[in-house]
């Protein structure tokens, strides 16, 4: 283990307060909408991602991508979503495997509902405690992140997507 590059006390430090305060962050929202509006995050995010969307509409894989989530894993919360009547899935004409997800006027009246307090949860838990400067930082430091993680995420997903394909091969044959 000579090439392990060990946290120093400094980096241990911020790493165990950057650890803490995601997870709580995301627990407290997680918790605000589930109170307020009755849907997880997930499903937030997703309505969001098609209320954002030209026609509020997307083909399952973009929506997918926008999500990065696998595909099964976004099939299984868009029916979650149908069935609430706030999302509905369309064929695509143009490729007979390929399907779109379509904000609802309902959809979009329950995410309009849900915005004000979890956009005001957000504000309070993320960004009151914080400086102008410290919000600039933030927004700095988390783009470095995703720049780096990005392409390790879309492999994971790939990856994840594959295994689902060869179990789907395997009960099938």
């Amino acid at each position: 283990m000579s090439g392990t590059r060990w946290l120093s006390d400094d980096e241990q430090r911020v790493w165990r307060e950057f650890n803490a305060a995601t997870r709580m962050l995301s627990a407290h929202l997680e918790g605000q909408l589930q109170h307020d509006s009755g849907m997880p995050h997930t499903y937030y995010e997703v309505l969001v991602a098609l209320s954002e969307a030209p026609g509020r509409r997307l083909r399952m894989s973009e929506l997918a991508d926008a999500r990065q989530a696998s595909r099964s894993r976004l099939s299984h919360a868009v029916a979650r979503l149908e069935a609430n009547g706030w999302v509905r899935r369309e064929a695509c004409p143009t490729d007979k495997r390929g399907a779109w997800a379509v904000l609802t006027d309902e959809g979009f009246a329950a995410l309009e509902a849900a915005a004000p307090g979890h956009v005001e949860a957000v504000r309070e838990s993320l960004f009151d405690p914080l400086t102008p400067e410290q919000v600039t930082a933030l927004g700095e430091i988390s783009a470095a992140i995703r720049r780096r993680l990005s392409p390790k995420c879309a492999a994971a997903v790939a990856a994840e997507e594959a295994r689902e394909h060869e179990g789907e091969l395997s009960k099938s044959g």
